[in-house]
C-alpha cells in the first residue's frame, strides 16, 4: 500500500514547477531542454498510471497466434500475417491495441486524447 501522494502525482508537480516556475527564469536557450525534460515527465507519469494488464494479454495473444513474442514478430517477417492470410485480422487487431497502449502513453494526442 502506498502513502499519497503516489508516483504520477508527484510528476505531475514536478513537471508544474518546471513549465510554470522553472521554464520562465531559463535563459531563452535552455528553454527547449526544460521542454524536452517536462515531456519526459509527462511520459513517465502517464506510463506510472497506465494499468500493465494489457502486455500480459498482448504476450498471451501472441502466443496463441505464433508462441512468443520473437516468434510472432518472425512470423510477420515471413509474411505468415499478410492480408489473406490466415490470422490476418487477429495479428492486425493486437497490433493496432499494441500501438494505441503504447500511444496512449507517449503520443496521446495521436489518439485525439491529452
Amino acid at each position: 500500500m502506498r502513502e499519497p501522494p503516489e508516483g504520477p502525482d508527484l510528476l505531475a508537480t514536478a513537471r508544474a514547477v518546471l513549465l510554470d516556475e522553472l521554464l520562465p527564469a531559463l535563459p531563452a536557450e535552455k528553454a527547449f531542454a526544460a521542454r524536452m525534460v517536462a515531456n519526459a515527465i509527462a511520459i513517465a507519469s502517464r506510463e506510472a498510471a497506465q494499468d500493465s494488464a494489457w502486455e500480459a494479454e498482448a504476450v498471451a495473444r501472441m502466443a496463441a497466434l505464433a508462441g512468443d513474442p520473437r516468434a510472432f514478430a518472425a512470423a510477420i517477417r515471413a509474411g505468415r500475417f499478410d492480408p489473406g492470410a490466415a490470422g490476418h485480422a487477429e495479428a492486425a487487431a493486437l497490433l493496432d491495441d499494441i500501438t494505441r497502449a503504447r500511444c496512449a502513453v507517449s503520443a496521446p494526442r495521436a489518439l485525439g486524447k491529452g
